[in-house]
């Protein structure tokens, strides 16, 4: 079974910060401004010859930047118009011009997705700064991964933990958890394990899914000015499993098998494997298949046990070659009838999965 050693510990949480996995990339907030509001707004209520439509679109082209900020988020989200980056980015940046930080922001975001227009990382810099230098939040917060990322900007780890802390300080969650995470790492800033479970802790309370993951892995393995803590890490894993993520459901499910921070319990441990398995995690996957194989948990299951290690090993993963060996051990005890049905399982589990992409994706 996999287990996080401290000689891991680095790169595993800086993996957290840069990218280890899709699910830890530290996203760009793109929606936090305009959709949230748009929906609370009622922007979908407003239909093109209404009376008020008729007054927003007169008040935005008087000049009024509240009105032409609105009328970009309908055209951004397609909200009560038809979705138009083109048209949407003309009333941002006339907004923007003006001063108006959450313009500014939107036009940021623009530039660095390239909506209706070629992605440019230097010219989403210079919108984010000008939002972020009147103290706009998430403007803060994306200005950071740019300099964290070198995207459009040199990277500056110390610029980077100013922009995060600013924004920080003003309450947003992933700017704390990015904050704690470079206090954790010595991004910019000296070790500080204290300070990072602080920022952690501020971000992992208002439901931020990876500072909870954060909280325990720090609490598993332990360190100076934090002691391990079992139950602590349960408690974070927990939370952030809850949520749906991969990676926190693994180690739930690892700490139910090994009997740390709750009373060992095969079931549960299977459990949390298996929704991490069905996510795709290849670790979850060949553990899921081992107690499988094992019949550690409700039965023995060889079919069911090669189809899941027979997925992880055609991930690719720096563990591929055990989980082949552990595919091809379970292969040895089955008949040719078995192994015909497990391969079929995994060919319908990966079809579906793809089938479930391109939906996600249209």
């Amino acid at each position: 079974m996999w287990v996080l050693y401290p000689r891991h510990m680095h790169d595993y949480m800086y993996g957290l910060l840069y990218g280890r996995s899709p699910n830890r990339f530290p996203g760009l907030i793109a929606v936090l401004v305009g959709l949230a509001w748009c929906i609370s707004s009622g922007c979908d209520a407003l239909d093109p010859d209404d009376q008020e439509m008729l007054e927003l679109r007169d008040a935005a082209e008087q000049g009024h930047t509240g009105s032409q900020f609105k009328l970009g988020v309908m055209h951004s989200y397609g909200d009560g118009v038809p979705q138009d980056y083109a048209e949407a980015r003309r009333w941002f940046r006339l907004a923007a011009e003006q001063g108006h930080a959450g313009s500014q922001f939107k036009l940021g975001v623009i530039h660095h997705l390239g909506q209706g227009v070629a992605i440019d990382d230097a010219e989403a810099v210079r919108w984010y700064r000008l939002a972020a230098e009147q103290g706009f939040a998430a403007a803060q917060y994306n200005l950071g991964l740019m300099r964290s990322g070198g995207k459009g900007v040199p990277r500056d780890h110390h610029e980077a933990l100013r922009w995060y802390r600013l924004a920080a300080e003003q309450g947003l969650a992933e700017a704390q958890a990015q904050l704690g995470m470079m206090h954790y790492l010595g991004q910019g800033t000296p070790v500080d394990n204290a300070e990072a479970v602080r920022w952690l802790r501020l971000a992992a309370e208002q439901g931020n899914a990876t500072s909870q993951f954060a909280l325990g892995t720090i609490y598993q393995v332990g360190g100076r000015d934090v002691p391990r803590d079992y139950f602590e890490a349960l408690r974070w894993y927990r939370l952030a499993a809850e949520q749906g993520d991969a990676e926190a459901q693994h180690e739930l499910g690892l700490m139910y098998f090994n009997g740390r921070g709750a009373p060992q319990d095969y079931i549960e441990a299977l459990r949390w494997y298996r929704l991490a398995a069905e996510q795709g995690l290849a670790e979850a996957q060949a553990q899921l298949g081992m107690m499988l194989f094992s019949g550690k948990g409700p039965s023995q299951d060889y079919v069911a046990a090669h189809m899941w290690l027979n997925l992880a090993a055609t991930q690719s993963s720096e563990d591929r070659e055990r989980f082949v060996r552990d595919r091809d051990r379970v292969a040895a005890e089955m008949a040719p009838a078995q192994l015909a049905e497990a391969q079929r399982r995994a060919g319908e589990w990966r079809q579906k999965t793809w089938n479930e992409i391109r939906e996600d994706s249209k």
